[in-house]
């Protein structure tokens, strides 16, 4: 989840627009993710002690979000850039572990995550704690996701992070 304040982002929109990088597998948290490096859950883990809410976005809706949001000049205030169809963890995973072609899924007690998150340098919070965000004001403006649904993002970048990995070879 992303929010941005648009008077903010208006300011420095050339930057704003310019100024991101659109390989997914270079940076980001879907990048680390995809890239099944570093990040236990990847491996096809999952937490058995709770189901937070993941609002798993696509970069190229996150992108387009924030083009669409500069474009429009009468929308002002803070707005959520966020998966319009939030899912727990465990369907997260699911989907991930099938465009991977894993089957099984390993249970990481929170004290697992805990030392993974050392290793990310994040936050466990992040990792244990959700919010239900969902991005209403975007909707209502008419923004239009290319992947509303979890499975179908989750397929598109395995299947680009193959493509550059066998591009590389």
């Amino acid at each position: 989840m992303c929010c941005l304040s648009h008077p903010r982002l208006s300011e420095k929109s050339e930057q704003a627009k310019h100024g991101f990088d659109r390989d997914p597998c270079r940076h980001g948290v879907l990048g680390t993710v995809v890239s099944c490096d570093k990040l236990p859950a990847a491996h096809g883990f999952h937490c058995a002690l709770i189901q937070p809410k993941t609002d798993a976005l696509h970069d190229a809706d996150f992108l387009r979000s924030i083009e669409y949001l500069i474009a429009r000049e009468g929308m002002d205030g803070v707005v959520n850039i966020a998966s319009p169809n939030p899912l727990p963890n465990r369907e997260f995973m699911k989907a991930l572990r099938q465009a991977w072609g894993t089957r099984i899924g390993l249970p990481a007690a929170s004290w697992m995550l805990e030392i993974g998150t050392v290793f990310l340098r994040t936050e466990t919070e992040l990792v244990l704690k959700s919010r239900r965000v969902i991005p209403g004001r975007l909707e209502d403006a008419g923004f239009q996701f290319q992947f509303p649904q979890w499975s179908a993002a989750a397929q598109n970048l395995v299947d680009r992070w193959r493509a550059v990995k066998s591009a590389k070879s």
